[in-house]
């Protein structure tokens, strides 16, 4: 059992002022394996407090003492390298191989991604008779999901440190190991006092208090809409920023000149990675009308190279939903499809077959969807695919757009005029072309209801800033 009970506050492990424990379950054996404090506003405004005095030191700490710092955590979170692989499979699901080849190595990568965007940042600019100098944007509240358990929290830290802002972190309740871990790198490479503070606890709670803090003044958030859509309103009172990475419903456009197996295959990964659970994800297929057969039939060759099953297994690619109620929440969705009149064509309803514990769905494709049915409109967050046929590429992108969400983006063929064109009409925050590579230096965020700001890369640093222009700066 692991039961960590403390809060890191000012530099230290100190007691909550609460007594509630709040219990982690390993979603695929549904064991209790530990338990956290259940923090409380009190937590909050001693975090708030050591977050705010360490403020004016830290703001003014050189850019190269600062790439130094963020060098030395990303060498001791290598240093942790099976520490966190371990227990992200235990409290997230997440598949071995995938704990190791995603969640520990993005998380890895943002720390030195913002390292390396340090050393060239510009935080001073002469423009006319104006001296611009970007300032740290002070006490910054980070609240990070439990999808991604290191990931969604090294972004932000990365940036925050790098910016030379301090912090107040509330992880996920679901999967706050990782962020312990990282409490504790950062205690190892001597983080100064007060500029990292972690509360666990609830987000009613400690992410309620954290937003409308007086003494916090900008909240970094990755989450839901409608609870996104709540720290703004809390943050209004006091006019504080706020930055918002939330849902999508991402569209894949697979051009008519596209290998359709490979096109399968991709589209299978998309929905299999993470269980599903990736904001980004691709989840609604746009397929040409004349591919339509021949795609589901390729996809049904295919899902045996994705297995669900035992995340200590390295053979297996999906692993279990995070939770019951997010497995209630998917299977919800399953039905509501074959409720409006979509076609199961995989998968479906309940456990895989041979699995008779743990939080599994089946990888789960519809047909003969239309774009405004409930499964093609909303996002899942499980490994549920909605397939939709077009005429034309302008039909493809017009569908594409027909949505609240405007995260990700992809498509897929060989045209290299209609993949321009689809790539740039899609309204998106990042649109990634036949599987490129993912790019830690390029913005990552989202259009419409999926967010306000950027993170990644210089564009993360940029949201922890505030520009000062000052006029008639003597030379």
């Amino acid at each position: 059992m692991l039961n960590h009970t403390k809060q890191y506050i000012n530099g230290e492990w100190v007691e909550s002022t609460g007594s509630h424990t709040i219990e982690v379950v390993n979603p695929a054996t549904e064991e209790v394996i530990g338990k956290i404090s259940s923090g409380t506003e009190e937590d909050v405004n001693r975090a708030v407090l050591a977050a705010k005095e360490a403020f004016p030191t830290f703001s003014k700490m050189s850019v190269n003492d600062r790439v130094k710092l963020l060098e030395d955590i990303a060498e001791e979170y290598a240093n942790r390298k099976e520490d966190l692989i371990k227990i992200m499979t235990e409290e997230l699901g997440a598949p071995i191989t995938k704990s190791e080849e995603i969640h520990y190595q993005m998380g890895l990568t943002h720390f030195k991604q913002a390292a390396e965007e340090l050393k060239t940042f510009k935080f001073t600019e002469e423009r006319g008779n104006s001296y611009i100098q970007k300032e740290p944007i002070g006490v910054s509240g980070l609240i990070t999901p439990w999808n991604f358990p290191t990931n969604q929290i090294s972004t932000k830290l990365a940036s925050a440190l790098a910016a030379g802002s301090t912090l107040v972190v509330k992880p996920a309740s679901k999967t706050p190991f990782a962020s312990i871990i990282l409490a504790e790198i950062f205690d190892k490479v001597g983080v100064p006092k007060g500029v990292f503070n972690l509360v666990n606890g609830s987000g009613s709670t400690v992410g309620e208090a954290i937003s409308s803090h007086p003494n916090v003044d900008f909240v970094s958030f990755t989450g839901s809409g409608a609870v996104g859509s709540s720290l703004m309103k809390n943050a209004a009172d006091d006019i504080k920023n706020v930055s918002l990475e939330l849902g999508g419903k991402s569209p894949l456009i697979i051009l008519k000149d596209a290998d359709v197996k490979k096109a399968a295959k991709t589209a299978l990964a998309q929905i299999a990675t993470n269980t599903g659970q990736v904001c980004s994800a691709a989840t609604r297929m746009i397929v040409p009308e004349e591919m339509h057969d021949d795609f589901i039939e390729a996809m049904k060759e295919l899902i045996t190279e994705f297995p669900v099953g035992d995340p200590q297994d390295k053979n297996t690619f999906m692993g279990p939903q995070v939770s019951e109620d997010q497995w209630e929440t998917v299977q919800s969705y399953i039905k509501k499809g074959e409720e409006e009149g979509a076609t199961l064509a995989i998968g479906g309803p309940g456990r895989p077959d041979g699995i008779d514990k743990g939080f599994f769905c089946k990888i789960t494709v519809f047909t003969n969807v239309q774009n405004h049915m409930t499964i093609a409109q909303e996002e899942i967050f499980g490994p549920v695919m909605s397939v939709i046929t077009y005429k034309d590429i302008d039909e493809a992108i017009e569908i594409a757009n027909d949505t609240i969400y405007g995260l990700a983006g992809y498509v897929f063929g060989n045209d290299t005029e209609e993949l321009k064109k689809v790539a740039l009409n899609i309204r998106a925050g990042q649109i990634t072309i036949n599987n490129s590579e993912a790019d830690m230096s390029a913005p990552f965020g989202g259009f419409k209801h999926s967010g306000i700001g950027r993170e990644w890369g210089d564009y993360g640093i940029e949201e922890f800033l505030e520009p000062k222009a000052i006029m008639g700066m003597p030379s």
